[in-house]
């Protein structure tokens, strides 16, 4: 089988959640594949199964850049486990040879929307426009206060973190 070696870097975007974790790989503008992988049992059976499922997923599209969520910046209020786990994957990604990125939630909404006042859904809707092929049906509908967020999603989350590390890589080079 003849592979075509791209110029662009190959990024693999996690973003982890207390059901499992959301991924999207984009090359260059385009988006590979995105989706959700779900995890169950306790906290050290879903970290296993969070780190085993990413190291697929690595060894599957071999990414050049990893791009997770920033769970130790100032205003991040992330679970104990979700730091524990982003730890986890950040040393998966180094025996990989693959460098690592890490947002804040600030950064993306200001990225993406130019207002850190954002919201994740109005996020989620103007990347549901730019990859409707790809994110359009699968973007739920509006969550109400009282509900809980949608496990959908978590794969706009990780879809953010691709696109934002795009955007700012391309700005650098220029």
């Amino acid at each position: 089988m003849n592979q075509t070696i791209s110029k662009q870097a190959r990024i693999l975007a996690v973003a982890p959640t207390a059901r499992g974790f959301g991924y999207c790989v984009m090359e260059g503008q385009v988006m590979l594949e995105c989706g959700h992988k779900e995890v169950k049992g306790d906290k050290d059976a879903k970290n296993a199964q969070s780190v085993s499922k990413v190291e697929k997923l690595m060894n599957q599209f071999l990414p050049g850049v990893l791009v997770l969520p920033d769970v130790n910046g100032a205003n991040c209020r992330r679970a104990p486990r979700i730091k524990t786990l982003v730890r986890q994957i950040v040393s998966l990604a180094e025996r990989h040879k693959c460098d690592v990125t890490l947002l804040s939630g600030n950064q993306l909404r200001l990225a993406l929307l130019g207002d850190i006042k954002g919201t994740k859904y109005a996020m989620a809707e103007m990347l549901a426009q730019k990859f409707p092929d790809d994110l359009a049906a699968k973007l739920p509908a509006r969550r109400r206060t009282w509900e809980s967020e949608d496990g959908r999603m978590d794969t706009f989350d990780a879809a953010e973190l691709a696109v934002v590390f795009c955007l700012t890589k391309s700005k650098r080079a220029a």
